[in-house]
């Protein structure tokens, strides 16, 4: 069975092509050192300029009191300038051409500080170009959502400006993931399909794309039955108002959909939980928002809107950027000031009108790490325990730009080797522990990347394991011996699959399927994770 979790790289021609896209122009990625900057340390950046531009300077603009920094070949306009100097040329054999590199060094900065830079490269008799033209991030996505659509793959580059500067963000710190998230069992609930509460039945089971009735009552009611699994955490999938069962197409992030019990109802999970000492995290999707959505809809039909460049419009076919083109979800500027602010602001709300513990950050790649870092510091700010981890589902030094911006990322490369080895065996349990060595060194011990076996957008595991429950038991086993913090998707504890793949083009949602209860659950199997998690907790 194929396998199919990083979708953007899912081909070598997607690879081939992601690769030779971020060849051109001048490339930073957030390429610093080191990684999370602290107080009193300076700060090496790195950048790669491509084939495709003559570049005989390079300098960066930064300010250190939040303002936007400006310059113009070399001089500052706001703030202040560093030159770079030229390292080396590299030959690049994807690319066919060479690669040069340059770095330069910002000095060291006190605690609190948020350092906004741009950087930018010319020639005397050339134009400036500066760093990280979004274009070519936009190619990679074009080129992905038209594979899946099954249209030809191009690696024309987007239309764009080059000459329009990218901000940068990071923040001088020492802020780390709460300690209770180090040793947290996660319980990953897609609401819609965990239990409806208050004695009522399912609505229907047949359609997994339809509603099926599950409430924030439901989950409430069974706190006591995810206490005696064994988790302290809780995972809830998107609970803002939406029309879908998914709840990723947002119409209202002020207020918790009716249908699933609405404001009332997350209070009464939120302090029962915290009564039985398990934490809550809110999935939300800040990437996107729902086409349905006012401020969308006044930003469509009015020109001179407000709202106008929150969203990206342009002259593609749909006439605006969206989620892999999915009409329905729009996605947002997060680079305007204002939008963002916005967007802050929704997940402050949540902190601390609600007590939420966390989130669950989905799709985080899309406002990238720059957006992170100011969304991160502040929820620490207004909560300095809570936990924000985030959805990227990208190469490792990819990853790596969310280091010092978030608390830590879900850990698909582990999820996708534990697959390979124990449901598909396409892979030795040696090549998985020579495999996760490597890669848990690739990152800080102090970024935490929760590992899970399958989520909401994959085939569940038992099924790609044909239903064999020894080999889910050794994923699980293995998955429970490592150090980051496990997930458990609802429902694999007591034997939950599916009927069909996903890969069969269904959709996604043919996995969450409603969890099964009493009689109907595997209660062997059942026990068998409660003393895993016991066997953790007594070895931390």
């Amino acid at each position: 069975m194929e396998e199919f979790i990083f979708g953007t790289l899912a081909t070598d021609q997607l690879k081939l092509m992601h690769h030779r896209t971020s060849r051109h122009g001048i490339q930073h990625h957030h390429h610093i050192e080191p990684r999370d900057p602290e107080p009193g340390s300076p700060i090496l950046l790195t950048v790669r300029v491509g084939t495709d531009v003559q570049i005989d300077h390079v300098a960066c603009y930064y300010t250190i009191n939040g303002t936007m920094p400006r310059g113009e070949r070399g001089h500052a306009l706001n703030g202040q300038v560093i030159t770079f100097e030229r390292q080396d040329v590299q030959w690049d054999t994807l690319a066919w051409g060479y690669i040069q590199r340059w770095s330069a060094t910002i000095p060291p900065q006190m605690d609190g500080t948020l350092l906004r830079y741009q950087i930018s490269g010319w020639a005397a008799d050339g134009d400036e170009w500066f760093a990280d033209w979004p274009q070519v991030k936009a190619t990679a996505e074009v080129a992905a959502a038209a594979y899946f659509r099954g249209e030809a793959v191009s690696e024309q580059l987007a239309v764009g400006d080059p000459h329009q500067p990218h901000t940068f963000a990071l923040s001088v710190d020492r802020l780390k993931p709460p300690p209770w998230a180090h040793d947290a069992v996660i319980y990953h609930i897609f609401v819609d399909r965990f239990f409806p509460g208050q004695g009522r039945d399912w609505l229907q089971t047949d359609d997994l794309n339809g509603f099926c009735g599950g409430t924030l009552w439901g989950v409430a009611e069974k706190l006591d039955y995810i206490a005696d699994l064994g988790a302290d955490t809780v995972w809830l999938s998107p609970v803002f108002c939406s029309r879908t069962h998914h709840g990723y197409d947002v119409i209202d992030y002020a207020h918790v959909e009716p249908r699933l019990g609405g404001d009332e109802a997350l209070r009464r999970v939120v302090s029962d939980a915290h009564e039985r000492g398990i934490r809550v995290i809110l999935d939300i999707a800040l990437n996107h928002l729902s086409n349905e959505h006012p401020f969308f809809v006044d930003a469509l039909n009015n020109p001179a809107s407000p709202y106008r460049q929150w969203f990206t419009f342009d002259d593609s076919a749909l006439g605006y950027r969206s989620f892999f083109g999915v009409p329905t979800m729009p996605q947002i500027n997060a680079a305007n000031p204002l939008a963002r602010q916005w967007l802050i602001n929704v997940g402050l709300f949540w902190l601390q009108q609600f007590d939420i513990d966390g989130f669950r950050l989905d799709v985080a790649d899309g406002p990238g790490p720059d957006f992170w870092t100011d969304f991160w510091t502040a929820c620490k700010q207004a909560k300095p325990d809570c936990f924000c981890f985030g959805e990227v589902v990208d190469a490792p030094q990819i990853q790596q730009e969310y280091v010092g911006r978030l608390d830590g990322l879900l850990d698909f490369h582990t999820c996708d080797a534990l697959r390979h080895t124990f449901a598909l065996r396409t892979q030795t349990e040696a090549d998985l522990r020579r495999f996760h060595g490597r890669h848990r060194r690739a990152f800080p011990a102090d970024f935490l990347m929760p590992t899970f076996i399958d989520n909401h957008d994959m085939d569940r595991f038992l099924f790609i394991a044909q239903g064999d429950k020894d080999v889910l038991r050794q994923a699980v086993r293995f998955q429970m011996s490592l150090s980051n913090p496990p997930v458990i998707y609802y429902g694999s504890e007591v034997g939950i699959t599916q009927k069909v793949s996903s890969r069969d083009g269904l959709g996604l949602h043919v996995n969450r399927v409603p969890m099964l209860w009493g009689d109907q659950q595997d209660h062997e199997l059942l026990r068998f994770y409660q003393q895993l998690i016991r066997d953790r907790r007594a070895a931390s």
